[in-house]
């Protein structure tokens, strides 16, 4: 089989990354072996080609979201067999310290192995992995329920665009939005200026009738953003975030009023999705199965993508800059 290879002789040196052919794998007891149709390019794999998750294993198969069919294995579960379509990311684990989806075929463990929603193509359905699952899941870190208003940082983006229906389909009581645009007439939406502070305390207070925010969802990673959005919260409110600041000379460092917080018994929480277990990606992905098929969320269309294949995917796809989502179609 055709696969993108990462190898690193060295911690001192970064990763090689390049287009080679490796034996289909066999996949051991408990494992079933997946055809991947597609699989997108993440900045998660990209970062992971360059050498910044410290827990990857070398050589490596990199690789996180995928839509593939079961074709080799012995199923043991009655709701997959030989021939069902079936989707998912890579939680703490493929990719990472296993192979992962950046090849025509995968080994996954049965368990994590979930059917792909009936109203999504195969396409449509590798989509889904990192975006859908991060938003997930910093919603229910902040264990959202229907009396919360939802603020998302970055709304316009791959992640925040799914929390926002994600918070949607949850039934919260209100889900507003914060980026630098905004549709014609969408009243949930915060447009930021070049003083976020200046954005979010006029429009925050106004918007929940000066309750503030319940949960925040920070996609962005900008400590002014942060510090902005962090005095809107409520009482009780809970702040959710998954950026930080990156490259040389960055500032990291966050500081926060600690009377406030205790006070409003304010919780901060950091996500990380490259911790969770391929078991709990499984669990979260039926949950959003279902909410795919109802129609409460919806992937992009198949024309915001940019398709190609596996000996184009390292210069389009790795190192390429394009706006679109670069999705690698397996021949």
């Amino acid at each position: 089989m055709k696969a993108i290879y990462l190898t690193r002789p060295s911690a001192n040196t970064p990763p090689g990354i390049s287009l080679t052919t490796l034996p289909i794998p066999t996949p051991p007891p408990g494992h079933l072996l997946v055809r991947i149709h597609y699989s997108s390019i993440q900045p998660s794999d990209k970062l992971n080609a360059k050498g910044g998750f410290p827990k990857t294993t070398f050589p490596r198969i990199p690789g996180r979201d995928y839509a593939g069919v079961v074709v080799g294995g012995t199923p043991t579960r009655n709701d997959i067999k030989i021939g069902t379509e079936v989707y998912g990311s890579s939680g703490e684990a493929l990719g990472f310290t296993q192979d992962g989806t950046h090849a025509e075929y995968c080994v996954i463990p049965e368990e994590a192995l979930v059917e792909k929603p009936k109203t999504l193509s195969l396409l449509q359905a590798s989509l889904v992995g990192v975006p859908f699952l991060t938003a997930l899941r910093c919603l229910r870190r902040a264990r959202t329920h229907k009396d919360d208003i939802v603020l998302v940082l970055g709304a316009t983006g791959g992640v925040g665009s799914a929390a926002v229906q994600i918070a949607k389909a949850m039934g919260c009581k209100r889900v507003l939005g914060a980026a630098r645009s905004a549709a014609p007439g969408d009243a949930d939406r915060v447009v930021l200026s070049s003083s976020p502070a200046d954005s979010l305390g006029d429009a925050i207070p106004q918007l929940t009738d000066n309750h503030g925010a319940d949960v925040v969802i920070d996609t962005v990673g900008d400590l002014e953003l942060m510090a902005a959005a962090y005095s809107q919260l409520a009482d009780r409110g809970r702040y959710i975030w998954i950026a930080a600041p990156r490259g040389p000379g960055a500032k990291t460092d966050f500081t926060f009023d600690i009377f406030q917080a205790y006070r409003k018994e304010i919780e901060l929480a950091g996500c990380n999705t490259t911790n969770a277990t391929l078991t709990e990606v499984a669990d979260e992905l039926r949950q959003l199965r279902g909410w795919f098929e109802s129609g409460a969320v919806k992937t992009r269309s198949e024309d915001t993508v940019e398709l190609m294949g596996l000996e184009d995917a390292i210069e389009k796809g790795y190192d390429g800059t394009g706006k679109k989502q670069a999705v690698i179609k397996m021949t």
